[in-house]
């Protein structure tokens, strides 16, 4: 093997010791300004140039820490004078889904140049073999993820109009609150403005949300963790428990339905707003 060939080898596992680690700048180390990246994710066209092969990166390395894996199987390195291609197979999964399917592979092609004397990846071609849709669920779970992300920042930045974005024009709503129902999105958009103004540095997240994702039909549930400062200063906290359902469109995932509600004191016949996990 050349010393080239060496170099690039030790690029690649190192590369992947990064995405293991979570380490995005050792994610984007030895990749070109210039590069372009066709991924499993959409865009079709590719992910070009480093600051959109940077946002792109995230999500995976949110979603690997729930226990995936991300482990090199096999690799092979050609080189020439200033231009050379590597390609790859990794175990790339959850535990369940490689329990399922033990020979799945997440197959991997790299062409670089060698530029000022150091190899740097121009292109990166991501894919899986075609199976029974469980890589496009994979990926339209992230998404749903990253649409709940979305809505996690816009809280804390105070901004309705990105809460609103992801909300369909037909959305029903289950609130805290009365009415029983809350119907599209102007009704809904009432009740975010008013929650947004319950106090200051609002915050919302749900620390351990689950997502199922079948064709064009995503359900996410968890317990809602909500923040606010009231009069005095003091951070309160409350938990309550949501249900949301989405249906990809044209413009990306788009809540249709949502259930909130808080568990009722039988003796009392208050609603519990002190509980937490």
């Amino acid at each position: 093997m050349t010393d080239d060939e060496n170099q690039i080898r030790e690029l690649v596992e190192r590369w992947v010791r990064a995405v293991q680690a979570g380490d995005l700048a050792g994610v984007l180390a030895d990749r070109a300004d210039d590069i372009v990246m066709y991924d499993v994710p959409p865009p079709a066209a590719g992910t070009r140039g480093i600051e959109a092969y940077e946002r792109s990166w995230p999500d995976f390395l949110r979603w690997q820490t729930g226990g995936a894996r991300f482990e090199l199987t096999d690799l092979a390195v050609v080189a020439g004078g200033t231009v050379a291609f590597a390609y790859a197979l990794l175990r790339c999964g959850t535990p369940d889904e490689l329990a399922r399917r033990p020979e799945l592979r997440l197959r991997l092609t790299l062409g670089l140049r060698k530029r000022d004397g150091r190899w740097v990846v121009a292109h990166e071609h991501h894919s899986f073999p075609v199976d029974d849709g469980a890589r496009e669920r994979a990926a339209s779970e992230r998404e749903v993820r990253a649409v709940h992300r979305h809505w996690f920042e816009a809280t804390a930045a105070g901004d309705l109009a990105g809460l609103m974005r992801p909300i369909a024009a037909d959305v029903v709503s289950y609130e805290h609150e009365q009415p029983l129902e809350y119907v599209g999105r102007d009704r809904v958009r009432e009740i975010c403005a008013a929650g947004l103004r319950v106090g200051g540095d609002v915050t919302w997240t749900v620390p351990d949300m689950t997502v199922v994702v079948r064709d064009d039909l995503a359900v996410s549930w968890g317990l809602n963790r909500v923040t606010a400062r009231d009069g005095q200063g003091d951070v309160v906290e409350v938990w309550s428990r949501g249900t949301r359902v989405f249906r990809r469109t044209a413009q990306g995932w788009r809540l249709t339905h949502q259930h909130l509600s808080f568990p009722l004191d039988p003796g009392t016949g208050r609603a519990r707003t002190d509980l937490s996990p």
